[in-house]
């Protein structure tokens, strides 16, 4: 897996998959870079479903963002091991984050980004 930032997408021809990761802002919050991973293969077996993986995935972006832990833990759950392996540590990673904010929720107004000093 390939981890891409940004604009740099535009550059990614349309037939790999490409998949939101993390949004990070700056310490002073004026500026944000979303990382992207880039799917390098598939297995064949997965084909026919691919479209409801990528789908999955972008929903579970888009709800850990709102807050939705349960939902997040489910699609969590149904994507390991998609993609070949290449993204189940990022998902162990998230599952980690989702699992501390359901113990305790971060401040009213975050975002889903998450901190980084060197943007």
């Amino acid at each position: 897996m390939n981890i891409i930032f940004g604009d740099a997408i535009k550059n990614i021809p349309e037939h790999f998959i490409v998949l939101e990761l993390d949004t990070f802002r700056s310490p002073a919050g004026n500026k944000t870079a979303t990382a992207y991973c880039l799917v390098e293969s598939v297995a064949l077996d997965e084909f026919a479903t691919l479209e409801s993986y990528k789908k999955i995935h972008a929903d579970l972006i888009k709800y850990y963002k709102q807050r939705q832990w349960n939902y997040c833990e489910s699609a969590i759950q149904g994507l390991m091991g998609r993609w070949r392996g290449e993204v189940d540590s990022f998902y162990q990673d998230l599952l980690a984050r989702v699992v501390a904010y359901k113990q305790n929720e971060p401040e009213a107004d975050w975002d889903g980004s998450r901190l980084k000093l060197d943007i």
